[in-house]
């Protein structure tokens, strides 16, 4: 198993990072019981549909911040041991602020449940405010 596959299945070092591209994680994550969606950024209203599109949210998901978090701190209806979100295309500016708040939020209420989630933006210049998930290549 490589260091990136190893990495995404610490639930310990779950948080918020940027990686300079999504074929590294997705092969890394390939064959592991991880839970991988792709997201594409987009201004709020799409943003919070398409993350419900992709991790197939519940009906009740009330398409606001806190439903978000509440639905990222469930999962029960995705049977996988970690999960992995996969955001491209992420601009900085308040929204980004605000779902960089919710995803470390969520990050550390699974860190403390022993289950793998990282947010990974896919960021190749390296200019997002975010630690980084993986060497370039």
């Amino acid at each position: 198993m490589g260091e990136l596959s190893q990495r995404l299945l610490d639930a310990s070092r779950s948080g918020v990072y940027r990686a300079p591209r999504a074929d590294d994680i997705v092969r890394a994550a390939a064959g592991r019981d991880l839970s991988l969606v792709k997201i594409k950024f987009q201004a709020k209203d799409k943003l919070l549909r398409g993350i419900a599109a992709a991790l197939d949210f519940p009906d009740w998901f009330g398409e606001n911040w806190d439903a978000l978090e509440d639905c990222l701190s469930d999962l029960s209806w995705r049977k996988a041991a970690g999960h992995v979100l996969l955001f491209e295309r992420a601009k900085v500016g308040d929204d980004f602020g605000v779902l960089l708040d919710v995803l470390r939020s969520v990050a550390e209420y699974w860190a403390t449940r022993s289950t793998p989630f990282f947010a990974v933006f896919i960021d190749p210049a390296g200019v997002l405010p975010l630690p980084q998930l993986c060497a370039p290549k």
